[in-house]
């Protein structure tokens, strides 16, 4: 297999969420550039509309769903939406999520919860319903789930974050373990500081005081784009990964190195 027929997804279908902005955004014009038709989901419907158009101008193919991921009936409807225009469904890319900021002390379980409903069922539901529909087409696919850098070191303040994401991953192995004899693929990217909506929510001068530690810590001297956490997805979806499954790619500029 050539480098470029590894990572040609002609023919296949990928849905992604978030698709919206940031990581999402990146991620869904990625996969249309390597040829796969590509379903934007995001809870922001003119978001992901924008994003289908952009990919359908740029001479792909793209569409757009309203999907808030906490609701499972939604996640079903919009798989199976995207399964049944595309004929089938050959990559899922988890990626919406929020943050929320708190001590230890002072989390409540209503900040919990949110949180947890997004990050960790809204990713449940997706792998559920996409696995689903992948062992019924029968061909296979790759799952990809969002992890972070909070599953490798805690972090002040981010305790719920830290928390949903650890859960992600171990979401991501059992599943990868459960469907594997099906052909499906499930892995988790576990980013590290990228520049995003989620990250630049501050003034500039916030912005760059807590980008200095991050770049510092890392042996490439910068943060990461959207662009950069895309490419690990398209190597997870890709046939380029075909004997990868169960694993965590972290594209964290080398700030953290687990075994």
């Amino acid at each position: 297999m050539s480098p470029v027929t590894a990572y040609d997804l002609t023919g296949r279908t990928a849905l992604v969420t978030g698709a919206a902005r940031g990581i999402g955004r990146a991620t869904a014009a990625l996969l249309a550039a390597a040829g796969a038709a590509v379903h934007c989901a995001d809870l922001d419907e003119a978001g992901a509309e924008t994003t289908a158009e952009a990919l359908t101008a740029a001479g792909g193919t793209a569409f757009a769903h309203p999907l808030d991921v906490t609701r499972r009936d939604q996640v079903a409807a919009v798989v199976e939406t995207a399964r049944r225009t595309s004929g089938r469904l050959d990559v899922m890319a988890n990626i919406a999520g929020i943050m929320h900021s708190s001590s230890v002390l002072e989390t409540e379980d209503a900040d919990l919860e949110r949180v947890w409903n997004t990050n960790f069922k809204g990713v449940l539901y997706g792998c559920q319903e996409v696995a689903r529909a992948m062992i019924a087409t029968g061909n296979g696919g790759s799952i990809v789930t969002m992890a972070s850098g909070a599953i490798d070191t805690g972090a002040p303040g981010l305790l719920c974050y830290g928390v949903t994401k650890a859960a992600v991953v171990q979401l991501t192995r059992t599943l990868a373990t459960e469907v594997g004899r099906h052909g499906i693929r499930v892995n988790a990217v576990a980013p590290g500081w990228i520049r995003t909506a989620m990250t630049e929510r501050h003034s500039a001068e916030a912005q760059q005081q807590a980008e200095r530690p991050m770049i510092r810590m890392s042996p490439l001297g910068r943060v990461g784009e959207p662009e950069d956490v895309a490419h690990a997805v398209l190597h997870l979806a890709s046939d380029a990964s075909s004997f990868t499954t169960g694993q965590i790619l972290r594209p964290n500029g080398g700030v953290a190195m687990p075994w």
